[in-house]
């Protein structure tokens, strides 16, 4: 039996909010946590600046924060909100048989939804989990600043090297369907789009996004009856930290 009250902490909220980071925090400070990925494109191998994978983020003091569902399909594979909700439950089963706590950390609201709302798809439902849900809001000029400076690191880090290399095994229109970061290189790497264009469109597609994200998030809260308690992102990790394990 679990020492906690729910059977799941999941968080959530926009890109550039900083999810991972205080996601892999909590897992380190509970010392019995790991992370399940709900991110639709981190699943994908190959795909790692542009999907924002972070790896660095799952060392915290030098310990490795165990994952989950990142880099568990080739790319130019269409994996599906049924097979996430499956990959889920087989991670979450594997955790739990080891007594300890799953933390779903993500910001695709689809599969987090699928899994705190126990969607039937595929003639399966999964149980329902009760789920501690902590959203990061973050202000809205805040996190375009955050996102505008994210992109430009992400493209001095080798964002457009990562592209050419995966249009060596995955059509340019697969890559494309992947959206955002994907589209936007892949457009400029075979030649439509300018740099300055390509920069441009995807920073705009991006911050669309984020508002897209909030607009599912408030409909999970306010509609489809999911109760997300609100933690102001730029507060210190520690912080949020302490308020999360006053919760539990």
């Amino acid at each position: 039996m679990s020492k906690y009250p729910v059977d799941l902490i999941t968080i959530l909220g926009p890109t550039a909010s900083g999810k991972t980071p205080f996601a892999a925090r909590l897992a380190h400070a509970m010392g019995d946590a790991e992370i399940i990925s709900a991110d639709s494109r981190m699943v994908y191998r190959g795909m790692t600046i542009g999907s924002g994978k972070d790896l660095d983020d799952y060392i915290v003091d030098g310990e490795q924060v165990p994952y989950h569902l990142i880099d568990i399909c080739e790319p130019g594979y269409r994996f599906n909100v049924y097979e996430f909700q499956c990959a889920f439950q087989n991670a979450y089963m594997d955790i739990t048989a080891r007594h300890r706590m799953p933390i779903m950390c993500g910001g695709t609201g689809l599969y987090i939804e699928s899994v705190l709302k126990s969607y039937e798809l595929g003639q399966v439902r999964f149980p329902e989990r009760k789920s501690l849900t902590i959203g990061l809001k973050i202000d809205r000029d805040l996190r375009r600043e955050k996102i505008t400076r994210r992109l430009k690191a992400r493209l001095e880090e080798g964002m457009i090297e990562e592209v050419q290399t995966l249009l060596k095994t995955v059509s340019a229109e697969r890559l494309i369907r992947y959206g955002l970061e994907y589209k936007y290189v892949t457009l400029y790497c075979i030649g439509q789009l300018s740099y300055d264009e390509m920069f441009r469109q995807l920073e705009i597609a991006i911050h669309q996004f984020a508002k897209r994200q909030m607009t599912w998030f408030r409909g999970m809260e306010e509609r489809r009856g999911i109760p997300i308690h609100w933690i102001d992102a730029t507060l210190p990790h520690e912080e949020k930290v302490r308020m999360v394990m006053e919760m539990l």
